[in-house]
């Protein structure tokens, strides 16, 4: 009998709730500060809805995550992905920390520049780049991952005019046995399009290939395919020092992990089932460790990591607006807030507390926001307190995607409030005005009068 691989035990908390006479039930406790600013004071500061980020828990997570790899791997360096947030002052909070960037258009890559990041730290993914935005890319610099076949002979056009060698890397994707693949992106591993890419751009001589990028899925939940993932890029590593005579000096894993938001859907809590970044850790380094490479070869282990980094840090305060019965007799609260500037809510079941004290009692609920569609749904069914015009709540984990796929849709999207290590408060990003929605629009001279 072949004797069964040894895997190590591990124990995980179970968030079962408090159980009494009555059964299991849920305990509230009402969110009247952040950083020991209080809820209503920003409120009445700034106006509600509010975005409200932690620089404090910011910089004690990226420290953690950082701490978490570079205790088990010698060559780490992250790369804030500023599509996950791109406000100026939260990517500068990654950047003092000692985070590169990370962009994936040409939008993105003028914020990091702007923002003073060097070209050479600036990691420039995405299917579109423009020839102006490569050149560019090229003089900074920059590490550019080519994307697709087009793409690359786009570069190699270019560097026909150019004096400069590009430093390129290019996206692979595989199957980790994580469904469905995510095969848009990059060149494929299994079929040899990956390969085939590498042969070509050695082959040309008009680029330095440093590295391999992937980025296999979003939220995941299985650690054991990162380390598929390396497996599959150190193998490819291998072939282009054997075959192509060519080092690969870094291994980019992308970003991916989930933060401790739970998904629309699950049975359990994420806090039950969601990985904890010491097991991504794990599995990626060992990987890397157990790939054969020499102790002097190892290659640089960048990650991209965005939601896992931020979305703890985010706050959305808001305001209740109305209550009624629904048809079917359950209670709908109407919030000052909705899927507009809480996209996430499309994908999460986000966390939501009273701001202010409450009676014992509870209830469940529909959560709307005020827009004037049937889909501005916050949450489908949530028990909670009974909550009253005027009253305030808190909702979790929303630094991440939602200042960057909010929309302008019937209502101006708020401020956004950074709150210092210190305990103050700045204003980060200032609401909208009409005078800045119309700013762009032209009125043709035939339709500038009207007289109803």
């Amino acid at each position: 009998m072949q004797k069964l691989k040894y895997e190590r035990p591990v124990i995980q908390k179970m968030n079962a709730g408090l159980m009494n006479k009555f059964g299991t039930r849920t305990e509230y406790e009402p969110v009247k500060q952040i950083d020991g600013v209080s809820v209503k004071s920003l409120i009445e500061k700034y106006g509600s809805p509010l975005f409200v980020l932690s620089e404090r828990t910011i910089r004690r997570t990226y420290q953690d995550t950082v701490r978490a790899f570079k205790t088990r791997y010698p060559k780490v360096q992250f790369a804030w992905s500023y599509k996950t947030n791109y406000i100026n002052a939260v990517c500068n909070v990654f950047h003092q920390e000692g985070s590169w960037a990370e962009v994936v258009s040409g939008f993105e890559y003028n914020k990091a520049i702007g923002n003073g990041v060097p070209g050479k730290k600036i990691i420039f993914n995405g299917p579109e780049k423009t020839n102006e935005e490569l050149i560019t890319a090229i003089n900074n610099d920059s590490l550019i991952h080519i994307d697709h076949f087009d793409e690359l002979y786009q570069i190699i056009e270019l560097c026909d005019s150019l004096t400069k060698k590009p430093r390129v890397a290019i996206r692979v994707n595989m199957d980790t046995g994580v469904y469905p693949i995510w095969d848009r992106f990059g060149f494929n591993y299994e079929n040899g399009s990956a390969y085939n890419a590498l042969t070509k751009i050695v082959a040309s001589g008009k680029m330095i290939l440093v590295g391999f990028h992937c980025h296999i899925g979003t939220y995941m939940l299985s650690s054991d395919a990162y380390a598929i993932a390396v497996r599959k890029l150190s193998d490819l590593a291998w072939k282009c020092k054997s075959e192509l005579n060519t080092t690969i000096q870094y291994l980019d894993l992308g970003g991916g992990f989930p933060s401790a938001n739970t998904l629309k859907g699950s049975y359990l809590p994420a806090s039950d089932t969601n990985p904890h970044i010491d097991e991504f850790a794990e599995s990626i380094t060992q990987a890397i460790l157990q790939a054969g490479f020499k102790t002097d070869e190892l290659p640089l282990l960048i990650l991209e990591t965005g939601r896992a980094l931020i979305d703890d840090a985010g706050f959305l305060l808001g305001s209740v607006l109305a209550n009624k019965r629904l048809s079917d007799g359950r209670r709908a609260t109407i919030m000052d807030f909705g899927v507009n500037i809480l996209f996430t809510s499309f994908w999460y079941e986000h966390k939501i507390s009273p701001a202010q004290d409450f009676t014992h009692h509870t209830e469940d609920m529909v959560l709307y926001g005020p827009l004037c569609m049937n889909i501005d749904v916050v949450r489908d069914s949530v028990n909670l307190p009974l909550l009253n015009r005027g009253d305030h709540v808190v909702v979790h984990r929303v630094g991440a995607y939602n200042m960057t796929q909010w929309m302008q849709f019937i209502q101006m999207r708020p401020n956004v409030v950074m709150i210092d290590e210190k305990g103050n408060t700045h204003l980060i990003r200032e609401a909208e005005s009409l005078k800045y929605i119309e700013q762009l629009e032209k009125m043709p001279e035939h339709l500038s009068s009207f007289n109803i």
